[in-house]
């Protein structure tokens, strides 16, 4: 921090000088500011001098150097990754310039100890005048190379041992530090029969260099107290185009076990992830290996070493080492596997979940419907589940309302009925006398027929006249009869076309008796044409009638007492129907609340009569209405649409 600080301080001051400088001179008088401003500007700007220069030689100090000593080659997969990370981590921790440098020990690749002897005269001369502080070492043919010619090359410099098994780790000195790793390699064998317990042959795919060939011999030690239940088939001194031939043609119960082949049996060096490329396009079996830098290219997992948790240790270790630290007193647990998988190589190989190891991590699962829209599901399912609230609330709702409608109709259709039956009841005195007529007009008839039979010479044209009458008699009983029950007949609402002046002809024969009775002249206007409205029959002669005797008893004390029931063309679209009397008239501050349930102007009138007429006839689409005639007396109108016939 620094050498980065002192520059700016130094450019502040530089500039503080002479603002220092006039401030003291202004602070002066004139004589004593001519003696002493010469002495001041050298003191101070000798100050600034001596800081600047002190400043530019920190910020000029040489940067830490870090050596990467990679044990096979640049793009050998996947240390390549992993060096780039710590190199990437060291530079942001670091607050000091770095300088890395990167040499890879290709010999390894072919023996142990020959032809090094190059390599390392290229890296003396190149050290020779720029003086390492830190040399990581990745793999182990790497860390032997340093601790072989150490004396030679970096006689004082911190080594930081990385990417090495923790039972490979050579003997280490006080300026060395580690990050191992360890492989549970008899687990790693057992993980594969743990996913797939079917497993009979396990088929281990490696290079053939020298430092790969020591690690054929540690895994077979491993490997060994297993091999009662699965057969090995070690294909480390094959060339890959035969390693390729050989695991597309494994038996169906095979498994691989991939330890990256850096130099196979043919000599041929492979960088990159060019080996697993090429053998897992053609495996008929599921792939494992030890490093989860290869998951994502084609392996299923298995107990994997975290490349990014090793080289963020390795990189806090090495800046520790660049602090100052001693490397022998960082001691650093080795970096262990852990149980990793490849959710897709899972399903293309039918491998349950179930059968993973406890705390296993998968990666690159392809993230189910719900998990891509979980907040949208929520809100779709939400709506729905409020709109079904909404529309069940509403049918209920519907329901409700369509029963109490159905039980309003109901009550209606009762007291309408009532009042049909008060109407008849009040016209039954005239309807009695008006059967009398005809029934004793039959018994008289009938008497004198029983005379005329009862002579010697019965008169039989005479009887045939007399039983004429007594069936006219009948007729006309029975039609009386008939319109009474029409009236008062209680039956659900029947709709039908119905012709206004054919309406006015049975209620006025039904009012006949009572008219008379009364003194009532009852008179008639009618549209010449047919008037037809669609409508239940009984209720509009049940309105007519109420109308009509409201009228005659609104004149009962009147000298002139005239009805008029009257028909017309109130538009194109509408009919009207009008009963008018000659009585004194309806009160103007009653003319509007007429209509109104339980209104009366009568002292034994119940108040339904005209409610239900206006119920009725607002039922079949019409209003109703009442006024007071300007010739004395009241008019009630009602209007109803006319049929589409007409």
């Amino acid at each position: 921090m620094v050498d980065f600080v002192a520059p700016i301080c130094a450019v502040e001051l530089w500039d503080f000088a002479p603002r220092a400088a006039r401030l003291i001179a202004r602070q002066r008088s004139a004589a004593t500011r001519s003696r002493f401003s010469v002495t001041w500007q050298l003191v101070v700007w000798t100050g600034v001098i001596f800081l600047t220069l002190a400043a530019l030689g920190r910020a000029t100090a040489e940067p830490s150097r870090v050596l990467f000593l990679h044990s096979f080659g640049r793009e050998f997969s996947p240390w390549n990754e992993f060096a780039r990370s710590i190199r990437a981590e060291l530079v942001r921790q670091s607050s000091r310039p770095l300088d890395i440098y990167d040499a890879f020990l290709a010999t390894a690749r072919f023996a142990e100890d020959k032809e090094e002897a190059p390599f390392v005269e290229y890296l003396a001369a190149l050290f020779a005048e720029r003086r390492l502080d830190l040399v990581i070492t990745i793999g182990a043919p790497a860390q032997r190379f340093v601790q072989r010619y150490r004396p030679q090359l970096f006689p004082s410099t911190p080594m930081l041992v990385t990417t090495v098994e923790q039972r490979r780790v050579q003997t280490l000195t006080a300026n060395d530090a580690v990050v191992a790793i360890r492989l549970d390699l008899p687990g790693m064998f057992e993980n594969i029969l743990q996913l797939r317990p079917q497993t009979t042959t396990i088929a281990v795919v490696i290079g053939n260099s020298f430092p790969e060939k020591s690690w054929v011999e540690e895994l077979r030690r491993h490997a060994q107290p297993i091999t009662d239940r699965v057969r090995f088939v070690w294909l480390n001194e094959l060339p890959l185009a035969e390693i390729q031939r050989r695991t597309a043609t494994l038996p169906s119960a095979s498994a691989i076990f991939f330890a990256p082949p850096s130099v196979d049996a043919a000599g041929v060096v492979y960088e990159e992830d060019g080996a697993l490329a090429r053998i897992h396009a053609v495996a008929n079996a599921p792939m494992f290996s030890y490093v989860d830098g290869f998951l994502g290219q084609g392996i299923v997992g298995g107990l994997l070493i975290s490349l990014p948790d090793t080289s963020r240790q390795v990189a806090s270790v090495a800046f520790r080492i660049l602090q100052g630290d001693a490397p022998d007193r960082i001691t650093t647990p080795p970096i262990e596997a852990k149980p990793a998988f490849d959710w897709r190589e899972l399903k293309r190989w039918n491998i349950s979940e179930n059968s993973l190891p406890a705390g296993s991590e998968i990666r690159f699962r392809t993230p189910t419907v719900w998990e891509q829209y979980n907040i949208q599901i929520i809100a779709v399912a939400a709506a729905i589940l409020m709109q079904s609230i909404l529309i069940t609330g509403l049918l209920f709702e519907g329901h409700r309302r369509r029963l109490a409608e159905f039980k309003s109709r109901q009550r209606l259709m009762d007291m309408a009925h009532m009042d049909r039956a008060a109407s008849a009841g009040a016209l039954s005195a005239s309807i009695a006398h008006e059967l009398n007529q005809p029934l004793g007009a039959i018994l008289s008839n009938a008497e004198a027929a029983e005379m005329l039979l009862s002579g010697k010479i019965p008169d039989v044209d005479q009887v045939m006249d007399i039983l004429a009458d007594i069936r006219r008699d009948d007729e006309r009983a029975g039609e009386i009869i008939k319109r009474l029950r029409g009236l008062l007949k209680k039956e659900e609402i029947r709709l039908q076309a119905i012709d206004l002046n054919d309406l006015i002809d049975d209620v006025l024969r039904l009012l006949l008796p009572e008219a008379a009775k009364r003194g009532v002249a009852l008179m008639t206007h009618r549209e010449n044409a047919a008037l037809s409205v669609l409508a239940d029959r009984v209720h509009l002669q049940q309105v007519v009638l109420n109308l009509a005797i409201n009228g005659m008893d609104a004149m009962l004390n009147c000298p002139r007492r005239m009805l008029t029931v009257g028909t017309s063309r109130f538009s194109e679209s509408e009919i009207e129907l009008s009963v008018a009397d000659t009585g004194p008239g309806i009160p103007k501050d009653r003319l509007k609340g007429i209509f109104e349930w339980f209104f009366t102007t009568k002292d034994q009138g119940t108040g339904l009569g005209l409610s239900i007429a206006r119920t009725l006839i607002e039922t079949y689409g019409g209003r109703i209405w009442a006024e007071n005639r300007e010739a004395g007396g009241a008019v009630f109108r009602f209007t109803l649409p006319l049929t589409k016939a007409h």
